[in-house]
């Protein structure tokens, strides 16, 4: 049994600290901004709450982080309130954030600087890859911290993979996410183009999901977004946010984008309409209504 700190309770980590608590029967103390949230976890899974990143980490093996984006992640690392300040000798933080390389990097050499470990760890797979721990868990770091952390990210990870150095995991990270949102939007315009056309869109489902075109997002997603239903987990603004770290990737590696910089627009106008907290399937919504 470890101790471990998981700071970030939101629709990810609430279930990822539950799995490393009752599956794994880790000592887990927890940190959330909102208290009543951490207060919440605690009752329903025991260990312990903390009032600042700093006293979550103390005395714990690994530091695990989920929160929003890359200045939410700086404001519960650093300071005098944040987690490296609290955290041992040899202890490994891991941030499950979809952040940027940058950022990972520049938390690596710290880490390096403190006598810590440190991993990039962005997971995919939603909030019920979460819940049921089947997410897919893709790692940047160094062999060593990752071969003792991944008896611990095995507790929720369907599989768990170390790509590369420091960054590598956000690297993988945003390719995932460049192929996703590019499923969605073909899977909008075609359901959307079938609709119209008067066919029978079950029957026409019911064969090309057999085919060539399938995906998850066909098999778990088609049905609800012809429905109108978007109130299934990852939001529009998150992976407005996400395409925005790929695009700024991109800009630096020299890697064209041209469907996903469409897509972004896309969802920027969702937000625009006030829905960005729909989930990412709702790229069809902008094509049906004339």
């Amino acid at each position: 049994m470890a101790r471990v700190a998981f700071i970030g309770l939101g629709v990810m980590g609430y279930p990822m600290a539950g799995h490393l608590r009752k599956k794994g029967g880790h000592d887990v103390t927890v940190y959330n901004r909102t208290a009543a949230r951490a207060a919440q976890w605690v009752k329903e899974y025991g260990g312990a709450s903390a009032p600042a990143p700093r006293q979550a980490a103390q005395d714990a093996d690994f530091v695990f982080c989920c929160v929003g984006n890359d200045d939410d992640v700086r404001s519960v690392a650093y300071g005098e309130r944040g987690a490296l300040a609290g955290m041992k000798k040899g202890a490994i933080l891991v941030d499950h954030t979809t952040a940027s390389a940058i950022l990972a990097r520049e938390l690596d050499l710290k880490a390096r600087e403190l006598g810590l470990g440190f991993l990039d760890a962005p997971v995919s797979g939603g909030q019920a890859g979460a819940q049921n721990g089947q997410l897919g868990v893709m790692v940047g770091g160094d062999p060593a911290a990752f071969d003792r952390a991944k008896p611990v990210l095995d507790l929720y990870a369907r599989s768990c993979a170390l790509i590369g150095p420091a960054g590598s995991g956000q690297l993988t990270k945003m390719v995932n996410q460049i192929c996703v949102v590019g499923v969605i939007q073909g899977l909008a315009e075609g359901l959307n183009f079938g609709k119209r056309a008067g066919l029978d869109m079950e029957k026409v489902l019911s064969v090309i999901t057999k085919g060539a075109a399938t995906s998850w997002q066909m098999e778990n997603r088609s049905r609800t977004m012809l429905e109108g239903k978007f109130d299934f987990g990852f939001a529009a603004d998150w992976m407005r946010k996400d395409l925005g770290i790929c695009l700024a990737e991109a800009r630096v590696n020299g890697a064209r984008l041209p469907v996903t910089t469409l897509i972004e627009q896309f969802y920027a106008q969702i937000q625009a309409r006030g829905d960005g907290r729909w989930d990412s399937s709702s790229l069809i919504n902008l094509l049906s209504h004339d």
